[in-house]
């Protein structure tokens, strides 16, 4: 048999899209796994008291701009105690841990991460009185990023 240039092609790219699709779920496996360890098993619930703020697409993967912010009056009794930033397609999913207290007024930071592929960013807020919330924004990563 015969093939070719475009079904060698064709059976190339569907071979790689299969091998592929395993690690995925590892990758969100990881992050369950990393949610789990930062909550401690806790219910999590994504509402709107976390924003979290990413490029819709990002031009490079090599630096991606990130915000988030949590809802909260910051008081003694009401406060943000940590939040834990993670992105689903990394090989090592937690990307940053912020922590606060009452002195910090409010709940906001920024960085930048590296991002391999186009994939979720969830941060995950712990509040004083032990609740979980959560945030998720897709991100379209085009060129760069830690795979290339």
């Amino acid at each position: 048999m015969k093939l070719n240039r475009r079904e060698a092609l064709a059976l190339g790219a569907g071979a790689l899209f299969i091998s592929l699709t395993p690690f995925r779920g590892a990758l969100a496996s990881l992050t369950e796994d990393e949610i789990k360890a930062f909550t401690g098993g806790a219910a999590v619930v994504e509402d709107d008291i976390v924003t979290l703020t990413a490029p819709e697409i990002a031009e490079n993967g090599n630096t991606v701009p990130i915000g988030i912010s949590v809802d909260s009056p910051m008081t003694a009794d009401n406060y943000v105690k940590r939040v834990r930033i993670l992105a689903e397609g990394n090989p090592r999913p937690a990307v940053a841990t912020m922590y606060f207290s009452p002195l910090s007024g409010s709940a906001e930071a920024s960085t930048r991460m590296r991002l391999a592929t186009t994939q979720n960013i969830i941060a995950v807020a712990e509040l004083s009185d032990g609740t979980y919330h959560m945030a998720k924004a897709e991100v379209k990563v085009t060129i760069g990023g830690c795979g290339g």
